[in-house]
């Protein structure tokens, strides 16, 4: 078996490599002046590197435990790493600062809702999700629900977000390797899935986690240098950056107030709630819980990642506001005065203006570097959505052939991968925003309402946690596609019939009122069954956590 395992990395890392290098060496006859060198060099080492990493967890990844949480032997620093490597991806570094570089205090709010949702996880969530699942959250939410509805309920949940969010990445990941390298989108793609398929396949979780720590790693010392340059040229007067600013800007000082983007004060709340709360039900983000021994590491180790994303986040706000001053005065990356690559590429812009041509490499390279881990992070819950928590849980009744459900695993990764490529390449000239709120949305409306309340009401019944998921999912992609997003940006309505692009205020609450109103009035026997097994899930909690503290002791 592994000698079947090692020739088709091998197989499929020449693959890989040969799609990066030919079709490179091609393009560069073509026009080898657009093509940044320091960047493919950089990027080229990072897969080389991240093969080996995938070849070397291939020999520890043997059974399904293995492969969704790398046999739960991941130390806290290790893994909060990798969890800042899962969460920390290109929409918030090249995202967050590009909207602060067009709307400058506004932009915070993106910033600061994704970042609120970390101290939640790790005194709500971190020690009861750890002691009470396995290898997802639907572990979690089925131990007191009855089984098939509530796993059925969660894992379309678990899904969608996971689809959703592959095909923004892929979208996103495509169109930066284009600008960068002169590759055709398709082959971009391709390039991506190949990659991310063989890190999933061959190394599972082990490989996953590696991955984002290095790319993790990476993100913050570029961001760091940029930053520390970024002071010197300043002469470390933070009041100076904001001055400045303010001077260059279209907007002049309202950039250093709320109300330059969000005029309505409703729509800067949803959108911080939608972010919060969706951090919260993110399958993937969640799974990292569980590759962990205990409780005790769970909570540091999301100590860890909070600390790690506060920092991030600091560095991505002077990065943003620095960007207003190098590069919306430069016109070398401004073409018929557009800025080249939209507001998005702001941060590799001021990278080229701080460090030249081999910062503004590195610093791509590891823009796409973040791709390709949240990308792998994501196929890795995907594949244990379909392999666990469907096969093994409600097809085998928890009673799976262990061989079958781990080359399962491996299949389903393969084809989330393979699907991932199609709809990236099926949207290329489409309007994807709206892809990348949906997958929050629905995680803050389907998931994180069922898990929450599973967790800390007692009488929360299967029939109330079903019906309150249903109307967060229905909800959510309604009034998605009626916001502006896609009723005004995709259709082409003159007005859009819902006014928020993140309705999560909204469909949170409805998720929520409806497992209330329809838990309190279920007085059926199962409901009863269900108020009886929270009880026993405290003890189990409890003792789980008293154990945890034994063993530290």
């Amino acid at each position: 078996m592994s000698k079947w395992i090692s020739r088709i990395f091998s197989c499929s890392a020449l693959i890989t490599v040969l799609s990066l290098v030919a079709p490179v060496a091609f393009a560069s006859e073509q026009a080898s002046d657009s093509l940044n060198y320091s960047a493919i060099t950089t990027f080229v080492t990072f897969v080389l590197i991240t093969l080996g990493i995938s070849y070397w967890a291939s020999k520890y990844t043997t059974s399904s435990s293995q492969f969704y949480t790398a046999g739960g032997q991941i130390s806290a620093g290790q893994n909060g790493t990798a969890i800042a490597g899962d969460f920390m991806s290109a929409a918030s570094f090249l995202g967050i600062s590009g909207l602060i570089y067009s709307a400058g205090y506004d932009g915070l709010i993106l910033a600061v809702g994704a970042l609120s949702g970390w101290p939640l996880m790790l005194f709500l969530m971190s020690e009861r999700v750890r002691n009470l699942g396995r290898f997802t959250f639907t572990d979690v939410v089925s131990y007191r629900l009855q089984k098939k509805p509530i796993r059925m309920t969660a894992t379309l949940g678990s899904i969608s977000v996971t689809i959703l969010y592959l095909v923004a990445q892929l979208v996103g990941a495509g169109k930066l390797i284009v600008l960068l390298f002169g590759l055709s989108y398709e082959i971009s793609v391709a390039i991506i899935g190949v990659l991310v398929m063989i890190y999933v396949t061959v190394g599972g979780m082990l490989a996953t986690t590696w991955v984002q720590i290095v790319k993790a790693t990476l993100l913050l010392l570029g961001a760091t240098l940029m930053c520390l340059l970024l002071m010197v040229q300043l002469d470390f007067d933070f009041n100076s950056l904001f001055s400045k600013a303010a001077e260059v800007h279209s907007k002049g000082d309202l950039i250093l107030q709320p109300g330059s983007l969000f005029t309505d004060p409703i729509q800067a709340i949803t959108i911080a709630v939608s972010m919060m709360c969706g951090l919260l039900g993110l399958p993937h983000v969640l799974m990292r819980l569980f590759t962990v021994e205990d409780m005790s590491t769970a909570k540091k180790s999301v100590f860890y990642a909070s600390g790690l994303m506060g920092y991030f986040y600091l560095m991505t706000i002077l990065i943003g506001f620095s960007s207003i001053i190098f590069v919306s005065t430069n016109p070398e990356f401004f073409a018929d005065g557009k800025l080249i690559g939209g507001t998005n590429m702001v941060a590799v812009h001021l990278s080229k203006v701080l460090g030249g041509d081999l910062l503004m490499g590195f610093m791509s390279a590891v823009a796409f570097a973040t791709i390709l881990a949240v990308v792998a992070g994501l196929i890795v819950a995907g594949s244990a959505a379909v392999s666990h928590d469907i096969y093994a849980e409600l097809i085998c009744a928890g009673q799976p052939d262990q061989k079958k459900e781990f080359m399962l695993s491996r299949i389903s990764a393969v084809v989330l991968c393979a699907l991932g490529v199609l709809l990236a390449i099926l949207f290329q000239n489409q309007n994807v925003a709206f892809i990348a709120v949906m997958p929050l949305v629905i995680a803050a409306s389907v998931n994180f309402p069922i898990l929450i309340l599973a967790m800390y009401w007692r009488n929360l019944s299967t029939r109330g946690a079903v019906a309150g998921g249903l109307v967060g999912f229905v909800s959510s992609i309604a009034l998605i596609v009626m916001g502006p997003k896609v009723w005004v940006s995709v259709i082409g309505a003159d007005a859009p019939l819902f006014p928020y692009d993140y309705p999560g205020l909204f469909t949170i609450t409805a998720a929520f009122v409806t497992m209330i109103i329809v838990s309190l009035l279920d007085k059926s026997e199962r409901a009863e069954i269900d108020r009886e097994l929270f009880d026993e899930q405290l003890v189990a909690a409890e003792l789980a956590t008293n154990v945890s503290k034994a063993v530290d002791h």
